[in-house]
């Protein structure tokens, strides 16, 4: 008796398929967070430390007076939060990748980027949450939002929109490097200039001429610039045409790389 082996399954599917792939496995993520205590632990903890630390530590050095200076520093806690927040997208990739969940997936009869497009979307949960803890305890502090609801709201938004454009390029340190460990090391390497070379805690004005040139091009002070704006009241159409416009680039470059190396690991 002959037996005629099967073809191997198609893994091509029409998007409406793939985003329904996607999203199954964007709900993955999000009981991954409900379950995972240490990682919640830590996005509440996180955002409350940054403010009580540059607040009351450097606050009246700075600002005057730790009101003031929170009033000021806020918006910029908020992208200091919510931008480190997001290597953990390529964290916890790179371990769903060493413990061989990925490997998993890729038996299954699903697209091939909806593991890594779930993994993303789902992040954005955790990046609202970071938002939602900074803003909340700033306002136990005394912190005051000085726009409207509507111009708030979108501050949130805004942050978010660039977050989602960052996590891709964690996705990708965590697709490259072989550890946890690298992709700490690596993430912070990348992320440490971009975050504290910037307006974020400071007036640019206040550094040395050669770090102004780097603060007024880096999209971290745009972004800052925009939160202050819409939370804080102030200029609004520069900045946050500018952060959209560093979020459409870092997502145009870092999506595709990050997709192309996945497809190629899986």
């Amino acid at each position: 008796m002959t037996t005629t082996a099967l073809p191997a399954p198609s893994r091509r599917m029409s998007p409406v398929a793939g985003l329904r792939n996607a999203f199954t496995l964007t709900w993955r993520s999000l009981l991954k967070l409900r379950t995972n205590s240490e990682d919640l632990l830590g996005l509440s903890l996180q955002p409350i430390m940054y403010l009580l630390l540059f607040t009351y530590v450097f606050g009246g050095a700075l600002g005057g007076s730790t009101h003031k200076y929170l009033q000021f520093a806020l918006p910029g806690v908020l992208v200091l939060s919510v931008v480190f927040a997001t290597l953990g997208t390529g964290l916890m990739l790179n371990q769903d990748i060493s413990s061989g969940v990925f490997d998993r997936f890729r038996s299954l009869p699903i697209a091939r980027s909806a593991p890594l497009a779930g993994a993303v979307l789902g992040d954005v949960v955790r990046y609202a949450i970071s938002v939602a803890i900074t803003l909340g305890f700033g306002m136990i502090l005394g912190y005051r939002i000085g726009a409207s609801p509507l111009s708030a709201a979108a501050g949130c938004l805004l942050l978010l929109t660039f977050a989602l454009a960052m996590c891709w390029f964690s996705a990708l340190i965590g697709l490259l490097v072989k550890t946890p460990q690298g992709v700490q090391w690596f993430g912070f390497l990348a992320y440490f200039p971009l975050v504290f070379g910037s307006n974020i805690l400071v007036q640019s004005r206040t550094m040395p001429g050669w770090l102004q040139a780097f603060v007024k091009v880096n999209p971290m002070t745009y972004l800052t610039e925009a939160e202050r704006g819409l939370l804080n009241g102030g200029p609004l159409a520069t900045p946050v045409t500018r952060s959209l416009l560093w979020a459409l680039g870092i997502f145009l470059v870092f999506a595709p790389l990050a997709v192309r190396v996945y497809r190629r690991r899986a």
